[in-house]
This record gives structure tokens, C-alpha cells and sequence, in this order.
């Protein structure tokens, strides 16, 4: 996942955090321009829980990439690179152009501008 969002976003990471006592492992992912930070995060337990602090998942992940051309660039890239693309680029029907990607670990990421 780290690799994912350095190779395709230019996103920069710290060194791994790891808690020995508990197992968590983070990573901090900051975007370019520097103002979003994504954590990325496993536990050995998030499989055997499924509520509180190590429930996993979520639905969908959104990343603006700033213009619609990027948004097609961005889409072909990820294409060309083996991911599948679901929906768009397209104008939706609340108005937004983006495009919806499965992403590495099932995710969905919708690519907008």
C-alpha cells in the first residue's frame, strides 16, 4: 500500500512506527504540496476483530489530483499499471468528474479533480 501511493501520488513516507508490545505497525504518507497526511496502519488482530480500535475498512478513499486532465492521466496510469477502472472519467450526477479505481486490497479510490 505505502508503495502504491509513493509510486502513483509522490507521496512521502516516515520510517515505519512499530509497537513491539502491541504489534501496530504505521506508516505516515504525506501528499505533495504537503497538506494531506495519510495513515496507513496494521495490527495483527484486525482480522479477528470486528469492532473497536482495529476494525478494518472503509468504503471508498477520494484524492483530488487537480484538474480533469489529471484525472484522465491519472486514471490511464493506474490502467496501464494493472488496476481496474470501474467507472469514468465521467461528470456524475452530483456534478463531480472524477473516475472510480480498485486499488490494491480491493480499495476504491475515486480519482477527482
Amino acid at each position: 500500500m505505502k508503495s502504491f501511493f509513493i509510486n502513483h501520488f509522490e507521496c512521502h513516507s516516515n520510517d515505519m512506527y512499530h509497537n513491539p508490545r502491541t504489534g501496530l505497525k504505521t506508516y505516515i504518507l504525506t501528499f505533495p504540496e504537503g497538506g494531506t497526511r495519510l495513515e496507513i496502519m496494521s495490527h495483527p488482530k484486525v482480522n479477528e476483530i470486528s469492532s473497536g480500535l482495529y476494525k478494518a475498512g472503509y468504503i471508498h478513499l477520494s484524492i483530488a489530483v487537480g484538474s480533469r486532465e489529471h484525472v484522465v492521466e491519472k486514471t490511464n496510469e493506474l490502467t496501464v499499471a494493472g488496476y481496474e477502472c470501474v467507472s469514468g472519467p465521467r461528470v456524475t450526477g452530483d456534478g463531480y468528474f472524477e473516475s472510480c479505481i480498485i486499488g490494491p486490497e480491493g480499495i476504491t479510490l475515486e480519482i477527482t479533480v
